[in-house]
């Protein structure tokens, strides 16, 4: 066992750890949560996050601070930025191999390894610098810890001490308390709708469960108030005011453009979870057997597993069906869904092996959404070689036209990782149907895995060059000039980041865009607009126009 936390850690740092910094960071999300970590190394206040140089109350600090230990050591730059998702991915891989050798056996724990590291999101993810796999991980470890408690519960030796007894829900709890400290009380939400769903289906039977409830509450409340209570304490109650009021602003209205259907979240875990998600369709639902019945009918190991799959399945249509009901519709808030997704998938592929059960649905999706998201990917380059195909789609939308002139070179050598995905599907269900389950499962989920790591090495410069590489090398060019940068008509956070912005001294509004615009300025003021319409360029008293790029409007006022 030793060699295999040895090896999935090898599996990590091969492909989560190199080239983080090999690309800017992308407005908003990973710049944002960059710049808070920047500006608490600027002021040395690690307590209240800031943007701006002003208090941000969109989220507690906890992977903020994450972040700012890592540019502690690696210095302001990209690869520090996103180095904490790829601890994460390594200690994610690890805990899912335990727990699924725990359950199951080694196989199904590598089973779960590869679900997790060969599929298209929950790959992406720990590449990136946003906040949700910290969340993901600290949420799934809570109700796991409260899982193994109420199974020791029910087969635990008398005369054990407190510690013994209680252990898991204590950590369960203080691991659910660390997720509220990084996003917020989404987190507590979450926890609370699984617990009551596996509770209502145990018809609010199940022995101790209020007790137990409460006291998993209290250590996630103990652990929570290392930061609200002394945030409370120190400042009043005005930032966590705002801190809820924005939390219930992202619930019940599209938040900053961020709408969608109601089907949104299905569609992304259909694809983005790819391979994954289409084995773990057969177990979805069903299958379920209470806790209670551990020591009634079958062995210990098998009723916990059957538990353990309800669980997961709790878990996922709550997150499913509460983000979907959510008016906000971004990727990542269903990203919690990919623990149980990979889980259950894993869970068929173990199935299929021992028992040869074969869903036609799995064997049937495999191959097509293999080919078709394979192919659409391959297919990039030859449509960025012919972006005048394209610009009938974006005919209302000037700046997506003026992005497309961005001088990028595609090259029909980079179509092969989505060739190699649609082979590996291909390739893996032969495997699969000649009940060569583990070498089908390698086949499929090493393709994913090289999927996202080459499409991204070979396409993410060309897709920022088109999007925001003209504003951000604008901004980077200003660094170390004493002036002032604002963005006209939307919102950024890149030219805070990459213009190394310093706190002011005196008044703070005095770079606020009316200020700026309205009044005499003893330095240079640059506005960033997005060209909307070519005949009526964005324009600002007293600025002139220095030059425009790739839909992006630079302008400039003198002192």
């Amino acid at each position: 066992m030793r060699r295999d936390y040895l090896f999935i850690t090898g599996l990590a740092l091969l492909f989560f750890f190199p080239f983080l910094g090999g690309v800017h960071l992308f407005d908003w999300d990973e710049i944002n949560f960059a710049e808070c970590a920047r500006e608490m190394l600027v002021t040395g206040d690690f307590f209240r996050p800031q943007i701006d140089f002003e208090p941000f109350w969109e989220k507690p600090p906890l992977f903020i601070w994450m972040q700012a230990l890592s540019m502690h050591f690696f210095g302001v730059t990209e690869y520090a930025a996103r180095f904490p998702n790829a601890i994460c991915g390594l200690l994610t891989l690890l805990l899912v191999y335990r727990i699924g050798n725990q359950l199951h056996d080694r196989f199904f724990g590598w089973l779960w390894v590869l679900a997790f590291l060969g599929s298209i999101l929950p790959h992406l993810y720990f590449k990136s610098g946003i906040i949700d796999p910290w969340f993901n991980l600290f949420i799934f470890a809570g109700i796991y810890g409260f899982i193994r408690f109420r199974w020791q519960f029910f087969s635990q030796q008398p005369n054990i001490s407190f510690w013994q007894k209680y252990q898991f829900v204590i950590l369960g709890g203080l691991s659910l308390g660390l997720a509220i400290m990084t996003k917020g009380p989404a987190a507590y939400l979450i926890a609370f709708l699984t617990l009551m769903g596996y509770w209502a289906m145990r018809k609010f039977r199940s022995a101790g469960y209020v007790n137990h409830f409460i006291l998993f509450s209290a250590a996630a409340a103990v652990a929570s108030l290392i930061w609200f209570g002394l945030e409370v304490a120190m400042h009043g109650t005005w930032f966590i005011q705002e801190f809820i009021t924005y939390q219930i602003r992202l619930f019940s209205t599209p938040d900053s453009g961020h709408g969608g259907f109601f089907g949104y979240h299905v569609v992304v875990l259909l694809l983005g979870c790819f391979p994954a998600s289409v084995f773990a369709i057969p177990n979805l639902w069903g299958d379920n057997q209470p806790e209670e019945e551990v020591m009634e009918t079958h062995t210990l190991a098998v009723c916990q597993r059957s538990d353990f799959a309800t669980w997961m399945q709790i878990m996922f249509w709550v997150v499913l069906i509460l983000f979907s009901i959510v008016k906000t519709k971004i990727v990542h808030y269903s990203s919690l869904c990919y623990f149980p997704l990979t889980y259950l998938a894993a869970l068929t592929l173990w199935r299929h092996m021992h028992w040869e059960v074969k869903s036609k649905v799995t064997l049937a999706l495999l191959p097509i959404l293999g080919i078709i998201i394979g192919l659409v990917a391959a297919s990039v380059p030859y449509l960025g070689q012919h972006l005048d195909w394209l610009k009938p789609l974006f005919a209302n939308d000037n700046f997506a036209l003026e992005n497309m002139k961005a001088n990028v070179h595609w090259a029909m050598w980079q179509s092969w990782p989505g060739l190699v995905l649609a082979a590996g599907s291909l390739v893996g269900l032969w495997f699969l149907l000649k009940q060569r389950i583990w070498d089908g499962s390698q086949i499929i989920f090493a393709s994913g895995a090289l999927f996202v790591t080459f499409t991204l090495a070979f396409y993410i410069r060309n897709i920022e060059g088109i999007s925001q590489l003209a504003a951000i090398e604008f901004y980077e060019s200003k660094k170390g000039e004493d002036c002032y940068i604002r963005t006209l008509g939307y919102k950024s956070f890149a030219h805070l980041y990459y213009s190394d912005k310093k706190p002011i001294v005196g008044d703070v509004h005095q770079d606020d865009l009316d200020s700026l615009i309205q009044n005499h300025q003893n330095k240079p003021v640059y506005l960033v607009a997005k060209l909307k319409d070519p005949a009526i360029p964005p324009t600002a008293p007293g600025f002139r126009e220095i030059y425009r790029k790739n839909g992006f409007v630079f302008l400039e006022k003198r002192p």
